[in-house]
């Protein structure tokens, strides 16, 4: 079978992880941060544009911080936030940018010239499927019929992804394609910048699939917009559980996206156990739950050291697969 981003004791604490609080602060009775300002390294409705959002619904409503802002900073594969993080590391107070398995794709294939290290880290604190959609009024109603669109339709079967080429979502439709007995590197793959633009390409036509984040594909298929074909989870997901698993359709492969946060070099000690407290404590209010279930996240929890060993191992595994696959 084939995994990608994840350790088999990531994959497993994903599924299993339960949160121990300790003396975290609890929500309901101790407010953690009065503010807390998120910076977005690509569009409205993507992946990370979601994470943040969801993440300072959860905090604001559970009254662990008092309040949240967002500023989306397209660019450069997410390189113009991190930039940002960096130059400006001496003035951003109770700052967190989201990322995710990106940061590391994109400083292996130079997309950018920083990398995780060149940050602080804080925790990786969800994990969000993958799937492959099409428009709900598609022809194509699984994945035999899209392998059979593709077979017709050779190079003209054009598969977009909210990612550069080689970037994540490319290289989840290059596994599916791979798992499915195909070339990975003969997809037709277009990039679109971030995840709504990808699937505004769908919608109109420009593409004849769509890779994406599961949650993001949820929200799309409840309003009737597209079919979901399949998803990258081991067994259907109850958030959605009428969408399939590409390993029940055949195709032996599966996939987790981590997300998390960083704040800008040279953050305290202090602020960084702060930053963790009230994110730690997030996972145990009723305000998480609802952001957690409706997004069909994964809850998993890597905080600081863990987080950096977790982000070294996946980079390993990464730039393998990549190797293998003729991207790097």
């Amino acid at each position: 079978m084939s995994t990608f981003g994840w350790t088999r004791r990531a994959v497993i604490a994903a599924a299993t992880v339960t949160v121990a609080l300790g003396g975290a602060a609890q929500a309901d009775d101790h407010q953690v941060m009065e503010s807390l300002h998120f910076i977005v390294p690509g569009g409205a409705g993507g992946g990370w544009d979601g994470t943040a959002r969801g993440t300072g619904e959860a905090l604001t409503n559970s009254g662990l911080v008092g309040s949240a802002s967002f500023e989306n900073m397209s660019g450069g594969g997410g390189g113009v936030a991190i930039n940002y993080m960096i130059e400006n590391a001496a003035s951003l107070d109770n700052t967190l940018m989201v990322n995710s398995t990106p940061i590391v794709i994109r400083s292996l294939t130079g997309v950018f010239p920083q990398s995780f290290r060149d940050l602080t880290l804080v925790a990786g604190t969800i994990g969000d499927y993958a799937a492959i959609v099409v428009p709900a009024d598609s022809d194509i109603e699984g994945m035999d019929g899209l392998l059979a669109s593709y077979a017709d339709q050779g190079p003209d079967f054009a598969v977009g992804g909210g990612s550069v080429p080689g970037g994540m979502d490319h290289l989840v439709a290059a596994m599916v394609m791979q798992a499915a007995g195909e070339a990975p590197t003969e997809l037709n793959y277009i990039p679109y910048d971030a995840g709504g633009k990808a699937m505004a390409g769908l919608l109109s036509g420009e593409i004849d699939a769509l890779s994406t984040g599961f949650s993001e594909a949820i929200a799309l298929a409840d309003q009737g917009e597209v079919r979901i074909l399949g998803v990258t989870a081991e067994e259907r997901v109850p958030a959605y559980d009428t969408a399939p698993t590409f390993m029940e359709q055949g195709i032996d492969m599966s996939f987790v996206n981590w997300r998390g946060f960083f704040a800008a070099p040279g953050t305290s000690d202090e602020k960084t156990a702060q930053y963790i407290s009230a994110l730690e404590a997030m996972y145990e209010t009723d305000a998480w739950e609802d952001v957690r279930a409706r997004n069909g996240w994964v809850n998993i929890w890597n905080p600081g050291d863990d987080f950096r060993s977790f982000l070294e191992d996946q980079e390993k595994v990464i730039g393998d697969l990549m190797t293998e696959l003729g991207f790097l």
